[in-house]
């Protein structure tokens, strides 16, 4: 089952049976890698992205602030196929033309009134909003806290902080943390030369910058990607996403071991486009060739491990990702190709499983539902809690989005078949409310899966892990504990 794999089971055992993520745990190898921060985590698959993390297509997650915010941290964003092509082509300009460092900040006038602002602060993690005058010139500033108790149809010039530190919009990083963190301020704006708002800039911004290298094209503006179905007019379609100038294209089906899938992917790429083809999804060494002659440059696996699919409960259909990854990524190896591991990560240590198993990215979906930089208005719970609401691709809810071009009587046949879920809440962690938060989460995690293997970068680690199966005590016992025994 395993065979022509890098990575190692411990003691050479080879399972018999299928693994997901819970299932293995990694042992430490001798490493001379002597810091976190020496390994390289950029991918060889060509998509640039130097963070192994892909937000996957789902109309829930994978919108323009999204795309925006990881791209800046090395990720990238696939835009959904249900999403119109002039939109598409709208976020695409927009998201490359989006600075390296600064953030898109919420600019507001004086005028607009408290209400305003509050429906706008909670679109951004940074919670701020920069008041411009006529000229485009920062005069204030507001947050949350400023407009706590304050009548809602106060006009913001009255509540507004004049008190500003401007940063220079071309300004070092680190010069700019020390300058704010000199004069004790979380955040400031940033303008160009004439004055004019540029940007905005946190503390952990700054640092940030530091750290990561943005995911940017040839021209050095930010990557994103966008998929096409395997439906329809799939030439039409990708051309346009093309000439949108998306910097990956994903084919994407549930089921992408079909003939319709196979067509789509030789319509693709007799199209010559000059940019990674990702198709899928996939579960079987079978799957991954085939699509690979096909054209595929990346294909997709994963069938039933996400938390929005319900398609192995549905259809019993699918196949535990560990062994899923394992052994797709061995089949593309063998064509100099690469996968791609879609779904059922949950924690960083299943990313790093994902990248172990021989994923060149990991994509994930619901995980990042719950930011500030989904798509979806924040909500909150009878208890207080924040949350956004997500929900499947193959969901009533996602098929009516795909289907509205259609007629009434076909949506309402195709909507009887649903596979995924309609809605679900998906809470905002206190200690990690935006994308951003859980990408450091997730890269200290796998920066640290690659120094216990003694890896310098991907491919070092998906050949020098050394793997075991454990049981689901195993498991339990590896989880922290958040309260004593008593």
């Amino acid at each position: 089952m395993f065979r022509d794999v890098h990575v190692r089971f411990l003691n050479d055992v080879q399972p018999t049976y299928d693994l997901t993520y819970d299932d293995v745990f990694m042992v430490p190898s001798r490493s001379s890698v002597g810091s976190r921060q020496a390994v390289d985590l950029s991918s060889p698959d060509g998509t640039g992205t130097t963070v192994p993390l892909v937000v996957a297509n789902m109309t829930a997650v994978a919108g323009r602030r999204m795309a925006e915010t990881v791209a800046r941290r090395g990720g990238l964003v696939v835009v959904p196929q249900d999403i119109p092509i002039e939109v598409v082509t709208e976020v695409v300009g927009w998201v490359k033309g989006r600075h390296l460092v600064l953030d898109t900040p919420i600019v507001l006038s004086p005028h607009q009134t408290v209400a305003d602002a509050l429906s706008l602060l909670p679109k951004r993690a940074h919670n701020a909003g920069v008041v411009v005058d006529a000229e485009y010139k920062p005069i204030g500033v507001v947050t949350d806290r400023d407009l706590s108790g304050v009548d809602r149809f106060t006009q913001l010039t009255q509540v507004m902080s004049r008190d500003l530190v401007l940063l220079s919009a071309d300004i070092d990083p680190r010069e700019a943390f020390n300058t704010l963190d000199s004069a004790n301020r979380r955040y400031a704006p940033a303008v160009d030369s004439e004055g004019r708002l540029a940007g905005i800039l946190t503390r952990k911004g700054a640092l940030r910058a530091t750290l990561y290298t943005p995911a940017v094209d040839a021209r050095g503006r930010l990557r994103v990607a966008a998929a096409v179905g395997i439906n329809g007019d799939v030439a039409g379609k990708a051309k346009q996403l093309l000439d949108a100038g998306i910097d990956t294209l994903v084919i994407d089906t549930a089921h992408g071991h079909q003939e319709s899938m196979i067509s789509a992917v030789r319509t693709v790429r007799a199209l010559d486009p000059q940019v990674p083809v990702v198709a899928g999804n996939v579960v079987s060494a079978q799957g991954v060739r085939d699509l690979i002659e096909a054209g595929a440059d990346i294909v997709k696996v994963g069938v039933g491990p996400g938390a929005m699919c319900t398609t192995r409960m549905m259809t019993g259909v699918g196949r535990p990702q560990f062994s899923a990854v394992l052994e797709c990524a061995a089949e593309a190896r063998k064509h100099g190709k690469h996968v791609w591991a879609d779904g059922g990560v949950r924690h960083p240590r299943d990313v790093a499983m994902a990248l172990a198993a021989g994923a060149s990215n990991v994509m994930i979906g619901s995980w990042f539902a719950g930011t500030y930089e989904s798509p979806g208005d924040l909500q909150q719970a009878p208890d207080g809690r924040l949350y956004k609401e997500s929900f499947g691709m193959a969901s009533a809810r996602a098929v009516a989005n795909r289907t509205s071009e259609e007629s009434a009587y076909d949506r309402a046949r195709k909507g009887l078949f649903e596979e995924g879920i309609s809605t679900s809440r998906m809470f905002l962690d206190p200690q990690r409310p935006g994308v951003e938060d859980l990408i450091d989460s997730i890269v200290a995690g796998v920066r640290s899966s690659c120094t216990y293997a003694g890896a310098g970068d991907l491919a070092e680690f998906a050949d020098k892990a050394v793997v075991g199966v454990q049981s689901a005590a195993g498991y339990a016992e590896g989880k922290p504990l958040h309260a004593s025994w008593s």
